[in-house]
C-alpha cells in the first residue's frame, strides 16, 4: 500500500520550531511519498458543538470537510503541535474534538476507517526534560488506541525562539529515521 501522509499543523506561529522539525522528518520520506500539509492557523476549524444526544450531526463544510476527507485519505496522520501548557495546542484539540462528531456521521464509518492507520506526533518544547510532554503524548496515544490505530510516538525537540530547534542536534538526528520505524498498535496504559 502506498503511504499518504497528512501533516496537521497546530501552531500559533508560522514556521515555528514544531513545523521545522516536522518538515525535517518529512524530508526523509522516500521520494514520491504523498504529503499534504494542513495549517489550522490558515484554515481554522469552527468550534466543535456536541449535539450527538440532541440532533443529527451536521455534515462538515469548508475547511472541516476538506480536513475530514484528507484525514480519511491518509495512511499516516502527523499531528504537529507545539507543547502548549503541557498538552496539544487549542487548534489541535479542536481538530480532535471534531473526531467525536465524525464518529457519528452517517455513512462515514470514521472509527472503522481509521483503524490500522498510523498516528504520529511532532512537538517542540522549551524544556530540556521531555517528561513534561507526557500529557501531549498520552493524548495522542490514547486517541490512537480508541480508534484502533498504530502509534509511532512523538518526535520531541527543544526550542523556544523561532529556529531554536535547528540547534537540537539529537532531535534532528531522530528526525532522520522517525517515520522509518515500525509503529505498533496503540494501547491504553491499562492494556499493557
Amino acid at each position: 500500500m502506498t503511504r499518504r501522509f497528512l501533516f496537521v499543523l497546530g501552531s500559533s506561529r508560522p514556521d515555528g520550531n514544531t513545523e521545522l522539525l516536522a518538515r525535517t522528518a518529512a524530508e526523509q520520506l522516500p521520494a514520491g511519498t504523498e504529503q499534504e500539509w494542513f495549517d489550522l492557523a490558515e484554515q481554522p476549524l469552527p468550534d466543535f458543538v456536541d449535539v450527538r444526544h440532541d440532533a443529527e450531526i451536521p455534515r462538515p463544510e469548508g475547511a472541516a470537510a476538506h480536513l475530514l476527507d484528507a484525514t480519511l485519505a491518509a495512511t499516516d496522520l502527523v499531528i504537529a503541535s507545539p507543547l502548549y501548557w503541557y498538552s496539544v495546542s487549542a487548534q489541535i484539540k479542536r481538530y480532535l474534538d471534531h473526531w467525536a462528531g465524525w464518529l457519528r456521521l452517517p455513512g462515514v464509518d470514521f472509527k472503522a476507517r481509521m483503524a490500522g492507520r498510523t498516528l504520529w506526533g511532532v512537538t517542540a518544547l522549551a524544556h530540556e526534560e521531555f517528561e513534561v510532554a507526557d500529557p501531549l503524548v498520552g493524548t495522542l496515544r490514547n486517541s490512537a488506541a480508541y480508534l484502533g490505530m498504530r502509534f509511532g510516538g512523538v518526535l520531541l525537540g527543544n526550542g523556544s525562539k523561532p529556529g531554536d530547534v535547528r540547534t537540537d542536534t539529537e532531535a534532528l538526528a531522530r528526525a532522520k529515521t522517525f517515520f522509518a520505524q515500525e509503529a505498533p498498535i496503540a494501547r491504553f496504559p491499562y492494556e499493557r
